[in-house]
């Protein structure tokens, strides 16, 4: 549809200009505002299986690499403490963070004992929804998310997850293992994969309902130019023109209706309803950028966003961890966003959590949302995106929900190309290990 390669083509060209990657000779992040708390973000890039589509930092796992890559990450977090930042949460991401089970919870500990933090959010993969994992992150760990991406055999194969993480079925299970262990368990899952049918999406979307999990993220396909001709040898060529159709029986079967199991939350994220035993926190969901927008993030390949400036660690491990040994952070670039940029990301995340505030944008920004963004706004507009846009609240109609999606999903699109400009900076080794011969590249780490 011309609507939706209008807004791919505006977004990815702006993304472009305004995520172009600097060297910088920071050794730091800013000195924390002493009125703020905040939540910190960690990477642990370590995989088993590197997913053909997946564009954040990771590396095949090597406990001999792994293990003083956590303990670089403790002595960061460190850092932050003498910057004087408050942490109340932390979210930690991947790669696949429980990959180290021991060495993920003495991190988690030294966050509680530095911070005081209260709550902690943790990314996993199927297989370690098992017992000796649960037991030692019960009280530790608040919301964990498990990426399933899809309950569909043939998919898992073409994924290469499948021998790793098990089955559908054995995911299934694992799932309804993991209840009375944590408080807040996120399925993470994806639609249209290029041979992903409508009787697949639909019998994902029953195991979804039947799976207990509170909360799901069912986001759509994308991958960055690094990544897109790996990804579409694994799995096919992808066809755009299915997405809109996909989406809409995504967002119908978990939300439409008066007994609808779940609600929305965001645009993709979708949490079970209070009449079917979610006595959580609703409003909390487990994807980090939309409950805080600048927040500090620690470990290699990570991004920091605070003010106007995005902040990016190095991709290269032995590069991180002579840098934390040295006594700085390991930023190798920046990414400075003018007040326009910052405008244009405050609409895309408020709509994302499908309501933009009016006299809050005011607030911050010093003008109206229509005087700051016209030519967004009217593209809106025209396409008929608003359900509400009265002096006080943008809401999205269902065309509009689409609209957004298109813009949320080219935009992580765009900073996944920026972590394609920091992995450029990659020795070769390095490179080698992530898209070559992975034994031939190990020794050389």
């Amino acid at each position: 549809m011309l609507s939706e390669r209008i807004l791919t083509a505006v977004v990815k060209s702006a993304a472009k200009r305004e995520l172009a990657l600097a060297p910088t000779q920071e050794t730091q992040f800013p000195v924390a505002d002493p009125q703020r708390r905040y939540m910190l973000y960690m990477h642990v890039p370590f995989c088993q299986v590197l997913c053909p589509y997946c564009s954040f930092n990771r590396y095949p796992f090597r406990e001999e690499i792994a293990k003083p890559y956590f303990a670089s990450m403790r002595k960061e977090m460190l850092m932050l403490a003498d910057l004087g930042y408050r942490i109340e949460s932390v979210y930690v991401g991947g790669g696949t963070p429980t990959i180290m089970i021991d060495e993920l919870c003495e991190t988690i500990d030294l966050a509680r004992d530095a911070f005081g933090v209260t709550e902690v959010a943790v990314e996993t993969n199927p297989n370690h929804l098992i017992k000796p994992y649960l037991e030692k992150m019960a009280g530790r760990v608040q919301r964990l998310s498990v990426g399933v991406q899809s309950f569909d055999d043939g998919l898992l194969k073409q994924m290469d997850r499948y021998k790793k993480y098990g089955s559908g079925a054995e995911i299934l299970e694992r799932i309804a293992e993991a209840h009375g262990y944590i408080d807040s368990l996120n399925v993470d899952m994806i639609f249209n994969f290029p041979s992903q049918t409508e009787d697949i999406l639909f019998a994902d979307l029953e195991k979804v309902a039947l799976c207990g999990a509170r909360q799901v993220t069912f986001s759509p396909l994308y991958a960055s130019q690094g990544t897109m001709r790996k990804m579409q040898t694994a799995l096919g060529k992808l066809d755009r023109t299915r997405e809109e159709r996909f989406y809409r029986i995504v967002d119908g079967v978990l939300a439409d209706g008066d007994d609808a199991l779940f609600e929305r939350s965001t645009l993709w994220t979708f949490t079970r309803t209070d009449d079917h035993g979610c006595d959580d926190d609703p409003d909390h969901i487990d994807e980090y950028q939309t409950n805080y927008v600048d927040y500090p993030a620690i470990g290699s390949g990570s991004i920091t966003h605070l003010g106007d400036a995005l902040y990016v660690n190095t991709f290269s491990i032995s590069d991180y961890n002579a840098a934390i040994e040295a006594g700085r952070m390991s930023i190798m670039g920046r990414a400075d966003m003018s007040k326009h940029d910052l405008m244009r990301y405050r609409l895309l995340l408020d709509l994302y959590k499908l309501r933009l505030d009016k006299e809050h944008f005011k607030e911050d920004f010093g003008c109206s949302v229509d005087a700051g963004l016209p030519i967004e706004m009217a593209f809106l507009r025209v396409n008929r995106a608003f359900a509400t846009d009265d002096a006080h609240e943008l809401t999205l109609t269902v065309r509009g929900r689409y609209l957004v999606v298109v813009m949320y999903r080219q935009f992580l699109a765009s900073m996944n190309n920026l972590r394609e400009q920091a992995r450029a900076a990659l020795p070769g080794a390095e490179r080698a290990l992530l898209f070559g011969d992975e034994d031939a590249a190990a020794p050389c780490l």
